[in-house]
């Protein structure tokens, strides 16, 4: 024995050799390789053992192991790392069970060693004594709780303990141990022996709890579940599997065990069978050819889960691919369902089949809902599995079957939601129409109704009740239960219903209630004139409690139809809710103002009058028809109303004279109206004289209206008096229209006087004015060209501005109106045309008397020229004034200006 060698997966063809360094005859007896393949310990049949570590690649004896054969070796799974292994636990021929710990620190010649403890813990014993370790495993429960599961040839044994805290002084498996000094660890025993014996767990992935283990010895493979939280034993769900047929002690025994999933491998000497833990039954054989020598060993890679067997000559790797893929077989031939269904999830038919079975199953065992709710989630014809509840008298099974159907279909399916709806209300239906009355199911009663109403109101089924609600409907009614017709009316927002339910039923105030609840304007609308005719009060408090939510002119025929008894009481409701929405809501609509304004003159007279006040006068501001006004109150004789509309229509006169036939007062009050035209005041006043006159006969009354217009005189109504009055009782009258007549021609003596004065002022200042003059120096320039004004023709004005008359001209000439620019250019025409006055004074008499013949003179033109241009001062006067709103800068020339500026 020379060398060792390793195999690198990611360089298959290129293997490593480590000398080991011996010449003796030794040889290896076992070697143990650590889960992360850092280290490895060789045991030499001479007692011996060599350390290697994978980053060393330096055979390294280890002193303290002398003189034990290693037979297994427990690695530390939670503490072992690639420099150190953590404590360990060793199992040797002897029995002996040891504890140590390697380092893959190393030192110069005197550095330290390896090992750096191996002390003993415990002695494996069978009947005759120690015996040797077969198995050696150690692992960490999640509750922090340590557990080492040891075997011999015979036995099986359990150390279950608190293990040490990571971090600690005393982290390693002495404590564990030392519980079991005064008593035996519990273990399992077969008689049969091997000779050997080897345990083997079954791991999901590096570094987690174990799931299952698998025992090799002599009667067969002990298998069972690993549970790290029981307190007992951490064994459960044990049996044991035979040997196939040709393999055991007698034929030819099994070398090794590796466990997976569901099946456990058993190495033989020429080939390697593949078990069901399941059922035990052998599933693969695969021998191997005599040229690569007969097999030695097979162990499991827990970090990729493949499977390594070897020769003398070669090393095999076994792939595991869909271990699970035919497992829902066997478990569903086992009636374990949950698990059939767990591992075949992903592949629809397989499940289809599971679930077929177990609903099959479940009826068998008459565990009907159970059955029902299986059958839901199958591909199974419809019809046969309902058939088969009915038969067997299931109601409830059914319904639950039903509901399931339901809930599983697709929003395209409509036609059969509407008959698994239908048909689940009948069977809820005729179950409770069963019990009802029954008092010893009383609770039965309760409980099925409860159900029936979670499955009306079930958001999940909504839209199909929605979609099947009117035969839901009928078959409500038809069973006669309208408890549940209103609960379904109302879980589908059928308020209508409800609301008609409860009319039907004379429930009015139950049907305003569901109305004030919901609040929707389509219903009051709709059955506001049933409920008016009942509880006319309570529905006028719910309109007014709307508000604008509702309009009011679809309420106008509700409220006609109610008041046309005439009763008081029913009117006062409807005036009541038109003055909310006129006060309140502010309403404009005119058929309101209308119909309100009827209400009043029908049951309310003494607000009538009121209202219309408080309309005010403006045609345009009311809101009501002045026509149907007048009519209306007209027809009822309401004349002082009417009188109000005809003052708003300006119909002074009728108003007059309707007002005459009611109070004097309110007469004269119309009269007054019409301030603008005096000649109308003075007739309408002239009516109430001649009604006064002929209706009172009093002179003193006559005089007293007179007093009130000062329009009348005492001329104008004596017409109106009879002939044989005398003069005697007007003669106060007429001394106060003398008096009054003489105070007005003073006053106008008086004008007369001050106007005399103010001519003759004027004509003073004319005579001043014709004596003024200006004085132009030859050093004044123009106002608007800056240029000498004696250049050109100017004119001087009172204000001392002075312009050029072209340069006054085009100043003046934008602020003129349009008719005067024509004039103006008119002017400046004819002017061009008109002969230059002539030098001498016979030429010029000519002159004048041609242009006296033929049209104005030169003169003539120039001086109406003047009185356009020059009649004030284009700076001073009113011109001016208004161009003061005016730009400074012409809108048509603005562009221009604005590009000359850049």
């Amino acid at each position: 024995m020379s060398s060792s060698g390793s195999i690198d997966l990611g360089k298959g063809n290129q293997p490593n050799h480590v000398e080991l360094g011996r010449k003796d005859d030794s040889k290896v007896h076992k070697m143990f390789l650590d889960p992360t393949g850092s280290h490895l310990l060789i045991a030499l049949s001479s007692t011996e053992v060599l350390y290697v570590n994978r980053n060393g690649q330096k055979v390294r004896p280890l002193a303290r192991w002398k003189g034990q054969l290693v037979e297994s070796v427990g690695w530390n799974k939670a503490l072992g790392t690639e420099n150190s292994t953590g404590p360990i636990l060793v199992g040797t021929a002897q029995g002996q069970i040891f504890e140590a710990e390697l380092s893959a620190s190393e030192g110069g010649l005197f550095g330290p060693a390896p090992d750096l403890y191996f002390r003993p813990l415990y002695v494996l014993n069978e009947e005759g004594g120690p015996a040797p370790v077969c198995s050696l495993e150690a692992e960490r429960g999640p509750d922090g709780r340590g557990f080492v599961i040891a075997t011999t040839r015979q036995r099986l044994f359990q150390f279950i303990g608190r293990a040490a805290a990571e971090g600690t002084e005393a982290q390693g498996f002495s404590g564990l141990f030392a519980a079991y000094t005064d008593h035996p660890p519990p273990f399992r025993e077969f008689p049969s022996n091997l000779g050997y014996s080897e345990l083997a767990f079954y791991v999901p992935k590096l570094r987690s709890a174990p799931r299952a283990f698998a025992w090799m010895m002599g009667d067969g493979v002990l298998y069972g579940s690993l549970d790290c939280g029981r307190p007992d034993s951490l064994l459960s769900e044990e049996k044991v599997w035979e040997y196939p047929e040709g393999v055991g002690p007698g034929a030819s025994p099994p070398l090794a065990i590796v466990l997976t999933q569901f099946h456990f491998l058993l190495l033989l000497v020429d080939r390697v069978e593949a078990v069901c833990t399941l059922t035990g039954q052998v599933v693969l054989r695969d021998h191997f050819l005599e040229k690569f020598g007969p097999l030695k060993h097979m162990v499991k890679d827990f970090s990729t889960g493949q499977l390594w067997a070897y020769t003398e000559r070669a090393v095999f790797c076994y792939h595991v691919q869909r271990e699970s893929r035919d497992v829902w077989r066997t478990y569903l031939d086992m009636n374990r369902f949950d698990l059939a269904k767990e591992y075949c999830r992903e592949r629809p038919d397989c499940l289809d089949t599971v679930l077929a079975r177990e609903a099959d199953f479940c009826f068998r065992q008459r565990r009907y809902l159970e059955s029902a709710h299986c059958y839901a989630q199958t591909q199974s014809y419809f019809e046969e599995i309902a058939l088969k509840f009915l038969e067997a008298r299931q109601e409830e099974a059914l319904a639950e079957f039903l509901q399931r159907k339901l809930a599983s279909l697709k929003p395209g399916e409509r036609t059969q939601a509407t008959l698994l709806t239908t048909w689940l209300t009948e069977l809820y239906l005729s179950r409770l129409g069963a019990l009802q009355g029954d008092p010893e199911a009383l609770n039965l009663y309760r409980e099925t109704r409860e159900r029936f109403r979670t499955f009306l109101s079930s958001p999940r089924h909504k839209e199909w009740l929605f979609a099947s609600r009117a035969s839901i409907h009928e078959l409500l009614a038809s069973h006669g239960d309208t408890e549940h017709m209103v609960y379904f009316a109302v879980i589908m927002q059928d308020y209508e219903r409800v609301v008609a339910y409860h009319c039907q039923h004379e429930a009015y105030k139950e049907a305003l209630a569901v109305l004030a609840r919901h609040r929707d304007p389509q219903l009051f609308y709709k059955f506001s004139p049933i409920l008016i005719r009942h509880i006319p009060c309570e529905l006028v408090d719910a309109w007014i409690e709307m508000g604008s939510r509702l309009d009011a002119r679809q309420l106008i025929p509700a409220l006609v139809n109610y008041s046309q008894g005439g009763e008081s009481r029913q009117v006062s409701q409807a005036i009541r809710y038109m003055e909310f929405c006129v006060n309140v809501l502010g309403e404009t609509e005119q058929a309101i103002h209308n119909y309100l304004l009827s209400l009043y003159a029908r049951g309310q007279p003494a607000s009538l009058l009121a209202y219309l006040e408080q309309a005010g006068a403006s045609p345009h501001r009311i809101h009501y028809d002045l026509k149907y006004a007048l009519r209306l109150c007209a027809e009822h004789n309401h004349h002082h109303a009417c009188v109000h509309v005809y003052k708003v229509l300006e119909l002074y006169e009728e108003a007059v004279d309707l007002a005459l036939q009611v109070d004097v007062d309110l007469a004269k009050q119309c009269a007054d109206l019409p301030e603008e035209d005096e000649e109308l005041r003075k007739k309408l006043w002239l009516k109430i004289a001649r009604y006064v006159v002929q209706k009172e006969e009093d002179v003193q009354t006559a005089m007293a209206c007179l007093a009130s217009c000062p329009l009348l005189k005492i001329e104008d109504v004596l017409p109106f008096f009879p002939d044989f009055v005398t003069i005697d009782h007007f003669k106060e009258a007429i001394c106060s229209s003398l008096k009054a007549y003489n105070q007005h021609i003073q006053e106008l003596q008086r004008e007369m006087e001050e106007a005399t004065a103010s001519a003759q002022r004027i004509r003073r200042d004319l005579q001043e004015l014709r004596g003024r003059y200006g004085t132009v120096e030859p050093q004044d320039k123009c106002a608007t060209c800056d240029f000498p004004l004696l250049n050109r023709p100017f004119y001087l004005f009172l204000c001392g501005h002075m312009f050029h008359a072209d340069c006054l001209l085009q100043a003046v000439r934008p602020g003129l109106p349009a008719y005067k620019q024509a004039r103006l250019e008119e002017l400046q025409r004819k002017l061009g045309a008109a002969p230059p006055p002539a030098k001498g004074s016979t030429r010029a008499k000519e002159a004048e008397g041609g242009a006296a013949a033929g049209g104005p003179s030169r003169e003539q033109l120039k001086a109406d020229l003047d009185e356009l241009v020059a009649a004030e001062c284009v700076y001073c006067g009113e011109l001016m004034i208004r161009s003061i709103d005016r730009p400074f800068i012409d809108p048509q020339h603005y562009e221009e200006e604005y590009l000359s500026w850049l």
